[in-house]
């Protein structure tokens, strides 16, 4: 696998895949998450290439505090061949790059097998609740 920056033609094939992998949700435009990822450090959204098609995605970001890792999805069909881990890995080597003391990211609470998944890279449930708010409605 080979892993670079997105690429705006990348756009319906990267929505395809997260669709297909169970992380959009109705209340998520995904098309205005990648128009808002490429105003800030569009560098940090990843993609992952084998054999010519899109098969993984990271979209990471650093707010000079914590790192964060979002849309992290591997095709099913290329699941348990390491290709989630090369992703994080280069995630957490560009975010180190810039001087990243932590990384956070958040699971949905029923997702056991990304939570497992996590785990083996080292990461851990941390005593915390996690607050959101929308400010602008998708």
């Amino acid at each position: 696998m080979i892993i670079r920056p997105y690429q705006a033609q990348d756009q319906q094939t990267v929505i395809a895949l997260w669709e297909a992998c169970g992380l959009t949700r109705p209340w998520n435009d995904p098309g205005k998450d990648i128009a808002r990822k490429q105003t800030v450090q569009p560098e940090l959204f990843l993609v992952g290439v084998e054999d010519e098609q899109l098969i993984g995605t990271a979209m990471a970001g650093y707010d000079c505090h914590r790192g964060w890792i979002n849309y992290l999805a591997v095709a099913p069909g290329k699941r348990r061949l390491s290709h989630g881990r090369l992703l994080m890995l280069e995630a957490e080597r560009l975010l180190l790059e810039r001087g990243c003391p932590k990384v956070n990211l958040q699971i949905r609470s029923g997702n056991q097998q990304a939570i497992e998944f996590y785990r083996q890279l080292g990461y851990h449930q941390e005593e915390i609740i996690s607050f959101g708010k929308r400010l602008i409605i998708d």
